[in-house]
């Protein structure tokens, strides 16, 4: 015979999910920020502040910044506080050596087998990264970006390669927009681009595979210049 649990029960279920959810919405709220830099790397986060904003418990609060602490994104420090991560140099510098090594043999392997609708579409990817650069729109930019280099992935059907750079995308998100942010970055970035996109659409293999080097040695050369002139923001 199966019996309804009872309405206490219940109550206590519903309490539970409701306060997942809260956590869940205050992770989100908290990671974008960190991510999109309105949080900048060593800035405390105030709890109550956010309980204020997001008419929240602290509760979920402090489940978010747990999480995100064991994400390496939020450091705490007892009796101090909770405070936003450095980012980690060495760290980048593994990152950025795996990204250039994978995404120059995609590219290679782009200036063979490419689509040609999928040149269409990068094509297209490349007309509105020209008009964020001369809007200087950072985020817009950024965005583009992605699609831009997940377009040359996804157009070869390359999913393990997919998901191995989403895992690194993640880890150097905060980075990526950072190195964006140089005056004269944007522009220089799309030239970049299109020189890549160009070597892929003739179908030059090795051009393409030295374009996208050449592409990421040079953010990776931005990034050392950044990381020496903010020891604020990155740490070891």
């Amino acid at each position: 015979m199966n019996r309804k649990p009872p309405t206490s029960q219940k109550r206590l279920a519903g309490s539970r999910e409701r306060q997942a959810s809260k956590a869940d919405q205050v992770y989100r709220e908290i990671k974008h920020s960190i991510l999109s830099g309105a949080l900048s790397p060593g800035a405390a986060i105030d709890k109550i502040a956010l309980c204020e904003r997001l008419g929240v418990s602290r509760f979920p609060v402090t489940a978010a910044i747990n999480r995100l602490a064991f994400e390496r994104l939020v450091v705490i420090e007892p009796q101090h506080g909770s405070f936003v991560a450095r980012i980690a140099s060495r760290d980048v510098r593994e990152w950025m050596l795996i990204r250039r090594a994978l995404e120059s043999e995609i590219a290679r392997e782009a200036g063979r087998a490419l689509p040609a609708e999928i040149m269409g579409e990068i094509e297209r990817n490349l007309r509105y990264q020209q008009a964020a650069a001369a809007a200087g729109d950072v985020a817009g930019f950024y965005a583009l970006d992605v699609d831009f280099h997940k377009l040359i992935v996804d157009g070869l059907g390359l999913k393990q390669a997919r998901e191995i750079l989403d895992g690194l995308r993640s880890h150097l998100e905060r980075v990526r927009r950072i190195l964006l942010s140089p005056p004269g970055r944007l522009p220089s970035a799309y030239s970049e681009h299109s020189r890549i996109a160009a070597a892929i659409g003739r179908g030059d293999a090795a051009g393409a595979a030295e374009a996208m080097r050449a592409h990421l040695d040079e953010t990776t050369a931005i990034f050392e210049r950044i990381a020496a002139d903010h020891p604020e923001t990155f740490i070891g």
